[in-house]
């Protein structure tokens, strides 16, 4: 039984469920405006945790923050109305044009926009109440970087002091806070924030900020990672990818992998990526082809018929036409060939190159290629529907011209082609019974050989398959290559082109007038005054010398490569579909395609599919920069490394330090951030400990209850207590001694 070529692609899996689609988060309103507190108490501490993308604040006798929104304000100037607004907060986004001016008091982990600061602070004490004409007549706690540079805490407290007259205010790390709240006294303290990573050694509540060390990487450094790699991932997605939907990607879909080494091995791997492959759509508007009506389809399908019919009547004569050129050709140059045969060495020279050959070896080459191309020819189905019981009759083909009046002398013509045509017709029919009968011939003996020896048969086939597909691979190479103006080929090709087109001498055969011109003995690189090919519009030759016969050869050599595959598989018990061309090339051997495209197939003519992102290694890849940074081009240790040399190199150096205290650490490795949201984080941190502390040794990691607002619960917490009194610095102090001058707490703020 033959097995066809379109049975053998058949797919015999079961039809997959579509994956899930999650849609892209955009950046939406809250349903209500900031709220204006009315519970504003003069003298209660005032909380302030200034992020670098939120802020919080609220006063210390509540349980939460009263306000929670952007730190980021934007200018903009109202045109029509002659008035300039100020925007804070959620009210930078009510607007296109008003979100364009979003600017925020930041750069990096510092602040360097201090008048956009002030604007912030002049929004937030408005909305907490404070009504005292601008002045803030409350304590304020406030949250700082880790060792920030002197200018830093002076500006603030110049600001704080000498614009809102506060009469006190303390300092702290935001990490140290939420420690605090959380109960903790003794332990490592790794805060992923959005700008830096930090771990922190606690020891009696008192953090050793001398030893602490600094990874450059956050949740910022993060979602710029992942926005560069989508825009070398998908360079031309049709939707606008903003910092706000990369950022949902991340906190959505990212997780630290627990093996990362091992799992990023087979993350590409079909059966893989059905599970863990994410699908982000863009929102766009759908193009809806309109529906037409069974009379109009109707209407078009007639029309294409018609059309088609017309096309093959056209093209039918166009073969002919070829073929009876082609034959005129033939007759020629045979008749050519047998004078040649009669001239002498100077007659038989002068006459080729009249005919524009060079030597005898051209013109056996061209009379080679046009017998192939005639057979070839000959070989369509030209004159199959020919109805004619018996040949026709052309009465004025012999006649001769001198006896035939001028419309005779036209008929005549019109006669001379239709017999042409005939003739051309008949001789095909020869041919292709000839050809069949020899194909019927090849094939018994094919049959014979298979049957009595199908191992030697099945090498034969193999190996006429292995070269028709090395064949097929080094013609698309070189179409790709000359696709490339710099290449070699390409440059070689056009030194031929320029070559041929520096000739001025073409010479025309007889009666097919046939025009060819000798090659010439000068290239491009020789002649200085040939400047082809310097102009960039030179190069678009290509598009007009496309070799018809190439597209013919690759359709030959297609169907070919498809023969021999079927009876392999029909015959041959150890070639299976996986060793076919085209599971080769197969979407599903794909390494970019499962990278761009996911588990299934791509149509490029799905809007859906056209607008949708595929994440699959970006999703253990981003959370694994914490741990490996130098994936990210940053020289400088992971977090395992750091707190490594905190724990078992630097701690122990510490004076006063001993071995129960490196116990009672080990026993409360505290995770606050952002980024310690990540699913696993705990997990994987666990078993990097695990591989560098001693056997046996206790160890137990925990993350804050609530990493976003925890260290603002800190600061309220810890406003309430007895040690905070003697902590702040207050508006005399700062008169008296100046912004050097500050009170050390068990919250970072020390002199160093």
């Amino acid at each position: 039984m033959t097995v066809s070529p379109s049975r053998v692609r058949e797919s015999t899996e079961e039809p997959l469920p579509p994956l899930p689609v999650h849609p892209m988060v955009d950046y939406t309103l809250p349903s209500t405006p900031e709220p204006f507190q009315t519970d504003y108490q003069t003298g209660t501490p005032i909380a302030i945790d200034l992020g670098r993308s939120t802020l919080r604040l609220g006063l210390t006798t509540k349980q939460e923050p009263s306000n929670v929104f952007p730190s980021v304000s934007s200018r903009y100037r109202d045109r029509k109305n002659n008035k300039s607004l100020t925007l804070v907060g959620y009210d930078c986004f009510i607007d296109s044009s008003v979100r364009a001016n979003v600017r925020t008091p930041f750069d990096g982990p510092m602040i360097t926009n201090w008048d956009h600061l002030e604007t912030i602070f002049d929004y937030s004490f408005v909305h907490l109440g404070v009504s005292s004409s601008g002045y803030v007549d409350n304590p304020i706690i406030m949250n700082e970087v880790m060792a920030p540079p002197f200018q830093q805490r002076s500006n603030l407290m110049q600001l704080l002091f000498e614009t809102y007259a506060v009469p006190k205010l303390t300092f702290g790390v935001d990490s140290l806070f939420s420690y605090y709240y959380n109960g903790g006294s003794n332990g490592l303290v790794i805060s992923t924030g959005h700008d830096a990573t930090h771990v922190i050694p606690v020891v009696d509540h008192r953090p050793l900020v001398s030893i602490s060390k600094r990874l450059n990487w956050g949740g910022n450094q993060s979602f710029n990672y992942l926005s560069s790699a989508l825009s070398l991932k998908y360079p031309y997605f049709p939707a606008r990818i903003s910092n706000y939907n990369v950022e949902n990607m991340v906190k959505d879909f990212c997780y630290v992998s627990k093996d990362f080494n091992e799992e990023i091995k087979h993350y590409l791997d079909l059966d893989n990526l059905e599970k863990k492959d994410v699908v982000v759509e863009a929102p766009f508007t759908e193009f809806i082809k309109p529906v037409k009506t069974e009379e109009e389809l109707a209407l078009e399908a007639e029309k294409k018929k018609e059309t088609l019919r017309k096309l093959q009547e056209q093209a039918q004569q166009r073969r002919l036409e070829k073929l009876v050129q082609k034959e005129q050709d033939h007759v020629y140059y045979t008749a050519l060939k047998e004078k040649l045969a009669k001239m002498n060495k100077k007659q038989f020279l002068e006459t080729l190159r009249a005919e524009g050959f060079e030597d005898e070896a051209d013109l056996n080459k061209y009379m080679a290629s046009l017998e192939r191309s005639l057979a070839r020819a000959r070989k369509q189905d030209i004159g199959e529907n020919d109805t004619d019981t018996g040949p026709p009759s052309w009465p004025l083909v012999d006649i001769p011209d001198a006896d035939l009046d001028e419309e005779q002398i036209k008929e005549k013509r019109k006669q001379r082609l239709m017999k042409s045509n005939y003739d051309a017709r008949q001789r095909a029919k020869e041919e292709k019974e000839l050809a069949k009968k020899q194909a019927e011939e090849e094939a018994r003996k094919d049959k014979e050989w298979r049957e009595s020896d199908l191992e030697s048969w099945s090498a034969d086939r193999r190996n006429k398959l292995e070269k028709l597909i090395k064949r097929s691979k080094d013609r698309k190479k070189l179409k790709e290559e000359l696709t490339d103006r710099k290449s070699r080929a390409a440059q070689m090709r056009m030194k031929n082109i320029a070559s041929l087109a520096s000739d001025d001498g073409p010479a025309v055969s007889g009666s097919s007038a046939r025009k060819r011109k000798a090659a010439a003995s000068v290239t491009i690189d020789d002649d200085p005054n040939d400047t082809f090919g310097a102009n960039d519009d030179d190069w678009a030759v290509y598009r007009d010398i496309a070799n018809v016969d190439d597209e013919e050869a690759e359709e030959e050599e297609e169907q070919m490569i498809l023969n021999l595959e079927s009876e392999l598989l029909e015959f041959d018990p150890t070639f299976t579909v996986e060793d076919t061309l085209e599971r080769q090339f197969n979407w599903r051997n794909s390494t970019i395609h499962r990278f761009l495209r996911g588990p299934r197939d791509y149509q490029e003519d799905d809007q859906h599919q056209n607008h949708q992102i595929h994440l699959n290694v970006e999703r253990i890849r981003i959370p694994e920069i914490l741990f490996q940074p130098s994936i990210a081009g940053v020289d400088q240790a992971g977090i395992t490394e750091l707190c490594e040399d905190t724990v078992l190199r630097r701690l122990p150096q510490e004076s006063g330090f001993s071995g129960d205290d490196s116990n009672r650490i080990l026993k409360d490795i505290f995770l606050t951030g952002g980024q310690s949201l990540f699913q696993n984080f705990e997990e994987r941190l666990y078993n990097e400990f695990r591989s560098f502390l001693p056997v046996g040794t206790k160890l137990k990691i925990r993350r804050a209850n609530d990493p976003l607002l925890d260290a603002w619960k800190g600061m309220a917490k810890w406003a309430n207590t007895q040690d905070s009194k003697g902590s702040y610095i207050t508006k005399k102090e700062y008169d008296e001694m100046g912004p050097e001058y500050i009170k050390e707490n068990n919250f970072g703020c020390v002199k160093l």
